[in-house]
């Protein structure tokens, strides 16, 4: 581990009872909301969480534990005794405070992707490392966990177990990506477009500078700060990086989808012979990715909300014996939160107690 994140006579607090001191950076975001929700849905061990926020959100009510809290602003002194900070706003925000927040002694989980080339952080996909059987040992002073893009969390957890089922010699994969990666933002300027096609109004363009609503597209505008080119290389890097060689790389197409929540995956998998479909099938099928059979249950952004696991049915190609097609679905918010607590967790385990000598 880096040298920049080791120190002595770092203070932790004493958490009363084992339980830990938390602060959720960006509370008002969408992944901020998904993350306090998911502390909660797993019993994390926390004493005290606290919703911190830069933007228009501050004040606003929210309920952690059956008890009313709000989120307060982004102040150095908020990370005293805090033991676990994770970062769910913009790369922006995350930029602006993780170093003080680091030099408070609190561990640092991050789903902005701000942190992913820093010297000393790892980025993590705990279910892809379970399925790889790579397990990352505890750390008394851990750098930066930064979670490993929903996306290719999902292609690298199918790709893995198919890999081990039978060699892949090619995969292709189209990904249909919801405006909720982009926040509220994107939410809202979704719903203004449809409104505004409706009622046959100029669209809203200041996000996308294109049109989403009933429609989806491969490119940005030439005036949008967002580009799909860059979630691409986004989930490639991190695909590469988390399946450590032990699965091909696919060819990657995402497409912007007028959906507001759950990505959506068309995969074209190509083996290097016979495509035995019963048991590739079978191979799938395992911790967080569950088979579908029925037709009148496929895969769907609907029926994946609030879900942790990745929906997937399998069907042979009728022109090569050799591939099969996966149609799978997601959802982004809750995978990405998910992967961050359980990274939480781990990091729990070496913890200490006290003072650092």
């Amino acid at each position: 581990m880096n040298s920049d994140f080791k120190s002595a006579g770092i203070v932790h607090a004493e958490p009363a009872r084992g339980f830990f001191r938390v602060a959720v950076v960006g509370a008002g975001t969408l992944r901020g909301k998904e993350v306090v929700e998911v502390l909660e849905q797993r019993n994390f061990p926390s004493l005290d969480v606290k919703l911190l926020d830069d933007d228009e959100s501050l004040g606003q009510l929210e309920a952690v534990k059956d008890e009313i809290t709000f989120i307060q602003s982004v102040r150095a002194e908020q990370f005293d005794q805090v033991d676990f900070t994770f970062f769910a706003s913009d790369a922006e925000c995350t930029h602006r405070n993780w170093k003080q927040v680091r030099q408070s002694g609190s561990a640092i989980v991050d789903l902005s992707y701000a942190l992913e080339d820093e010297p000393g952080a790892t980025l993590r996909a705990p279910w892809v490392e379970r399925q790889l059987g790579k397990l990352v040992t505890p750390e008394l002073q851990p750098g930066p966990a930064v979670v490993a893009h929903p996306a290719a969390i999902v292609l690298a957890l199918m790709l893995t177990r198919l890999q081990a089922a039978a060699p892949v010699k090619r995969a292709v994969a189209i990904v249909f990506e919801p405006v909720s990666e982009h926040g509220q933002k994107g939410m809202d300027e979704l719903h203004e477009q449809t409104v505004n096609l409706l009622s046959f109004q100029p669209l809203p363009k200041k996000l996308f500078d294109t049109q989403v609503a009933f429609n989806m597209v491969s490119k940005y505008g030439e005036q949008s700060r967002a580009s799909l080119s860059s979630v691409q290389q986004r989930i490639l890097k991190h695909y590469q990086r988390i399946v450590h060689g032990q699965a091909p790389s696919p060819s990657l197409l995402i497409v912007q989808a007028p959906v507001f929540h759950g990505y959506a995956f068309s995969v074209n998998v190509q083996f290097e012979g016979r495509a035995d479909l019963e048991h590739i099938s079978a191979s799938l099928g395992g911790e967080h990715i569950v088979l579908v059979h029925a037709p009148d249950e496929a895969p769907n952004n609907v029926n994946t909300a609030g879900q942790a696991d990745i929906l997937l049915s399998a069907a042979a190609d009728a022109s090569d014996e050799n591939t099969i097609w996966l149609w799978a679905a997601c959802d982004n918010l809750r995978v990405a939160a998910v992967t961050a607590v359980e990274c939480a967790e781990e990091m729990a385990a070496a913890r200490p107690r006290g003072q650092i000598q």
